[in-house]
């Protein structure tokens, strides 16, 4: 990277992230098979409110990870509030221990992260079960976990992204 640092922006490591995810998110819902198995499904959306919950705590953080969750509700069609909840679950649990992850190895880093997502899904998976009082496909809910803990590289991006910005870490 150039020695030359570019102001921070709200939009630039908060909205852009979540439009993205959201893209991503709509792309993945193609109506595409590949033998039995249709386009994986993962939550995009858990990169950044790991992502955000690391780099600095910020009013604006929660409340772009609930608007994140409450589009991953409407387009699921999953209960209002299921996914929002299970993200903010997530961000609250990696801001409360992000002091422990300074220093810390990237496989450490990336095992929080693993961390993190099964605690989003078991939030996500208890709310589903209430509602709909029948417990969901476990298979599915481990495979769309599975992936999502896979894509810790793009929280991690996310992270130098800022750490590269804001002079405060050089």
């Amino acid at each position: 990277m150039s020695g030359l640092s570019q102001p921070l922006q709200p939009w630039s490591w908060l909205l852009v992230p979540a439009l993205i995810c959201a893209i991503a998110t709509i792309m993945l819902d193609a109506p595409a098979r590949f033998g039995p198995l249709g386009l994986p499904e993962p939550v995009f959306a858990m990169a950044p409110a790991f992502a955000w919950a690391v780099i600095r705590p910020s009013v604006l953080g929660p409340f772009v990870v609930l608007l994140s969750g409450l589009f991953l509700d409407f387009f699921w069609r999953e209960p209002l509030g299921m996914w929002a909840l299970a993200l903010l679950a997530a961000y609250t649990a990696t801001l409360a221990t992000r002091n422990l992850m300074v220093g810390q190895p990237e496989q450490v880093l990336w095992a929080w992260y693993a961390a993190v997502t099964v605690l989003a899904f078991l939030v996500a998976v208890v709310i589903l079960s209430l509602e709909s009082r029948n417990m969901p496909n476990l298979l599915g809910v481990i495979w769309q976990g599975g992936l999502t803990a896979l894509m810790y590289p793009l929280a991690r991006r996310l992270i130098e992204r800022f750490e590269n910005t804001d002079l405060r870490f050089r």
